[in-house]
């Protein structure tokens, strides 16, 4: 009696599967619910317990072909009746004794062939079949147990086209399968073959503040102050666009040893953020100004203040006519300020009359944020982390093509008591399109 093993339904979606590995040869046993095929899909990989236990009687589907759900994939026999025919071929040298079943007959030998020499021919016969049945399970698993890390039909096939020895790849999929992208990372070259395993995550470094409690510092409590009252006095919300920079970040790169050697400091995004900031301010003034009960003040300068992350809490240090500074000066001033300012060494007309705040939020990795308007300026301009993805370039001739390039996006939170949404938006492509534009040579002042 046989049994049929089917390809079961491994996802509502899921129509077909390819067998990427026997775990099991024709002749080898198997017990009920022991893996018995490994199966790729489109959503899953997956090993197929054997429904019945028995002896492989025939595999239907080879390695690397496909199947629908609910084809045959392999035939088991009951074990009863697939161990008899399996015992008697294995060893034609029992013919003589009649069969090997009359272990009870060898009594009745003795008088046949007097001898003492008689039995011992027959006794090895009989005792040889028994080590000849017995491995034959246990060579099948050592043989596959050497056979670690399959790969699926497409992997191998990407293995092969790009001459990559698959002993050598380390796989870092689950239980150490090898991947699509281990195979591509070992062809170009982005990673060793036979990495060492994934480190473990490093322990998390436990604050002393865990469960503790502690009085706000006075400086806290003003930005607490200062951060509800704008909340709840300024009617806020921010817009968002998305920015070029790569012809900045190229610049940077040529000009970087020479500016430092120059100006005395490195070269970042932040002094051509600055300087697009303040021009930009030169021609929207109604983001530099303030409103005073039921006037509008607009400024005469663009004080630029620009957040610092300190240990005792977020302060702002001032770019005073930050519109007419070069590059070197914002910078200077910037690497100046900020370490005076985390070092409590500030002067307190350093700290005040800021028209406009610039913050730095992608020095941390972030994206952007909404940062909060703080009163009585009427703006604020977030700066996200400049990072290189692929984006849609269209060239002089209206060409399109997608190209890596330095993004970066700008959310400018402001008051809409006094600046609409399209006095914002001006204003943002205004600084896009200098940035973008990156004619700052004359502006490096080196």
């Amino acid at each position: 009696m046989s049994d049929n093993v089917v390809l079961p339904a491994l996802g509502e979606s899921v129509t077909e599967g390819t067998v990427t590995r026997w775990l099991k040869k024709v002749g080898d046993t198997v017990a009920v619910d022991e893996p018995l095929v490994e199966i790729s899909t489109d959503k899953v990989d997956t090993e197929i317990p054997s429904p019945v236990a028995g002896v492989i009687e025939q595999i239907l589907v080879q390695e690397d072909e496909t199947a629908q759900v609910g084809a045959v994939l392999a035939v088991v026999g009951t074990g009863a009746g697939a161990s008899a025919p399996a015992a008697a071929p294995a060893e034609p040298v029992a013919a003589p004794v009649a069969a090997p079943a009359p272990v009870v007959e060898a009594p009745v030998a003795p008088p046949v062939a007097a001898p003492v020499v008689a039995p011992a021919p027959v006794v090895a016969p009989v005792v040889a079949p028994a080590p000849v049945a017995a491995p034959a399970p246990v060579v099948a698993p050592a043989a596959h147990a050497s056979d670690a890390g399959y790969v699926t039909p497409l992997v191998r096939k990407l293995a092969s086209e790009n001459g990559i020895d698959l002993n050598a790849v380390a796989g870092t999929g689950v239980g150490g399968r090898i991947r699509k992208d281990d195979v591509l990372a070992a062809a170009t070259g982005s990673i060793p073959t036979m990495a060492a395993p994934v480190a473990a995550a490093p322990a998390v470094q436990v604050s002393a503040l865990r469960g503790q409690t502690e009085p706000m510092s006075r400086l806290r409590k003003v930005l607490a102050e200062r951060a509800v009252a704008s909340m709840q006095q300024s009617a806020q919300l921010t817009t968002v666009v998305e920015v070029d920079v790569t012809r900045i970040a190229q610049l940077r790169a040529r000009v970087q040893g020479d500016f430092t050697a120059r100006a005395g400091v490195k070269l970042n995004f932040m002094p051509f953020f600055a300087l697009a900031t303040g021009e930009a301010l030169k021609a929207h003034p109604k983001l530099n100004a303030s409103i005073d009960g039921e006037n509008i003040v607009y400024h005469a300068s663009e004080n630029i203040s620009f957040a610092v992350d300190t240990e005792r809490g977020l302060l702002t240090p001032v770019l005073r006519d930050a519109g007419s500074l070069t590059i070197a000066q914002i910078a200077q001033q910037v690497a100046d300020l900020a370490a005076r300012t985390r070092n409590n060494q500030l002067k307190p007309d350093e700290l005040g009359g800021g028209t406009f705040t610039l913050t730095n939020t992608g020095s941390r990795g972030a994206l952007f944020d909404t940062p909060v308007v703080f009163l009585p300026q009427v703006a604020i301009l977030g700066t996200g982390i400049v990072s290189k993805r692929a984006v849609v370039v269209t060239d002089e001739n209206g060409n399109d093509s997608i190209a890596i390039r330095s993004m970066v996006y700008l959310a400018l939170s402001y008051d809409h008591r006094l600046v609409d949404g399209a006095d914002a938006s001006r204003f943002l492509v205004d600084i896009k399109t200098r940035l973008e534009g990156a004619a700052f040579e004359a502006n490096l002042g080196i």
